[in-house]
């Protein structure tokens, strides 16, 4: 006979009581066994929802699900090892810069990556744009590649974390994904399972992020560092910002021939400022004494980019695909583009077939939106601000209807915001 009952815990919870170890992991045990209904823990989720973990509660939600299935050993690994984590915006193509810079700065960097859900894109659709490349390894083709290029992104297992994977799956259809406590949980547990000594957390805010509000992201930014630290893992956490896109480049091939032109040197400014804030980060939580800038500028990011492709299977050479089909979107006045607000943007790739509406969904390596005039540039009427790249004109419609609004031109330059937002680290708040 059981110590717990789950419509106890529930109303616990509910009751806005706290939850012990002991109850947390039976929770979890007695689920994954089939005696906790799917009602029952969606319950428990809700009350979540409503009334929250406390601290300790947190730490053990978090190590249970971590606890659930394996963790990678990155003990054999000659290089300290460290990852980074973003929450997810659009034209946020970071990872594909960050990874293979970070190892030229000397660490190894296993970033285990997923796919995008609706406006905001997901880095393995991006690298699938590649010809050849492949997203699923085995744990020993993980190490043998962190060992020889030092950086690898690839999908993460189906036995790390798998009570994550369940409760998502209800969190997604119950309407608790926004619970700040549960987002930490099933994102930590994951990053935990990487078995990394380091991670650097990138927490979007604005428009086209996750998170909107800079209160409610630093509260999750703070949460997150606080688990990660708690579990032996030294984390730091930047707030950036996402109201309008990162970089010019929506949509995965599109993405991948822009993060090469930064490697190369070149690219957006802001896209080569928040890469280069988070890689100073991470070489620092591992003790490197060296400039990312230095390295970025070398060369040797590029050099390990093209081996990290490579050993995935991946043509680094190999130009991008192309859209058989371009739409410009034009200024209706002359003046200063003052908004392109980076949700509608995303929502718009999105319906060109650049994201997908279910996980299931098949999406386009060619489809998206190359940003011609940013925010702050000057236009005359009639001059083109979009550029769309379309391979199904049947989709062209409802991606402009999505961009209605989305575009502002008016007669002074918004005000200059800084890219990386706040740093949130452990110690005192």
């Amino acid at each position: 006979m059981s110590a717990f009952d789950a419509v106890e815990l529930i109303r616990t919870k509910r009751d806005d009581g706290i939850l012990s170890d002991a109850a947390i992991r039976w929770l979890f045990e007695a689920y994954v066994a089939g005696e906790v209904a799917e009602e029952q823990m969606s319950a428990m989720l809700m009350a979540i929802c409503w009334r929250g973990l406390s601290p300790q509660e947190l730490n053990t939600w978090t190590a249970t699900m971590l606890d659930s299935g394996e963790r990678l050993d990155l003990s054999s690994l000659r290089r300290p090892t460290v990852d980074k984590h973003s929450t997810g915006g659009v034209g946020d193509k970071v990872s594909l810069i960050l990874a293979p810079l970070v190892a030229a700065c000397g660490a190894a960097v296993p970033q285990l990556s997923g796919r995008g859900l609706g406006h905001t894109g997901g880095t393995l659709d991006k690298l699938e744009a590649i010809p050849g490349w492949r997203a699923t390894l085995s744990n020993a083709e993980i190490l043998a590649q962190l060992d020889s290029v030092g950086a690898v992104i690839c999908a993460a297992g189906a036995e790390l974390a798998p009570a994550d994977r369940r409760t998502y799956a209800l969190r997604d259809v119950t309407g608790t994904v926004e619970s700040i406590p549960l987002i930490t949980a099933s994102i930590m547990s994951k990053k935990l399972a990487e078995g990394t000594s380091a991670l650097v957390l990138d927490v979007k805010v604005g428009t086209g992020a996750f998170m909107t509000n800079r209160a409610e992201a630093r509260t999750l930014a703070r949460t997150m560092v606080d688990v990660g630290e708690a579990a032996g893992v030294r984390t730091v956490a930047l707030l950036t910002a996402m109201d309008t896109p990162l970089g010019r480049a929506i949509g995965n091939g599109l993405e991948v021939t822009e993060s090469v032109e930064v490697l190369r040197g070149g690219g957006p400014a802001d896209l080569r400022a928040v890469t280069l804030a988070l890689a100073r980060e991470m070489v620092s939580l591992v003790g490197l004494d060296v400039d990312p800038e230095a390295v970025l500028d070398s060369g040797a990011a590029l050099h390990s980019y093209e081996q990290m492709i490579a050993a995935q299977g991946g043509d680094p050479s190999v130009a991008m695909a192309e859209a058989p089909q371009r739409h410009l979107v034009r200024a209706d006045a002359s003046g200063v583009v003052s908004r392109l607000e980076a949700r509608a943007l995303g929502v718009a790739a999105w319906r060109l077939g650049a994201g997908r509406a279910r996980r299931e969904d098949p999406i386009s390596a060619t489809a998206g939106i190359v940003v011609l005039a940013p925010e702050g540039t000057e236009v005359a009427a009639g001059e083109p601000i979009l550029e769309l790249h379309v391979d199904d004109p049947t989709k062209l419609d409802r991606a402009l209807a999505a961009l209605k609004g989305a575009i502002e031109v008016g007669d002074t330059a918004p005000d200059s915001a800084p890219e990386v937002l706040e740093r949130i680290a452990a110690g005192p708040r």
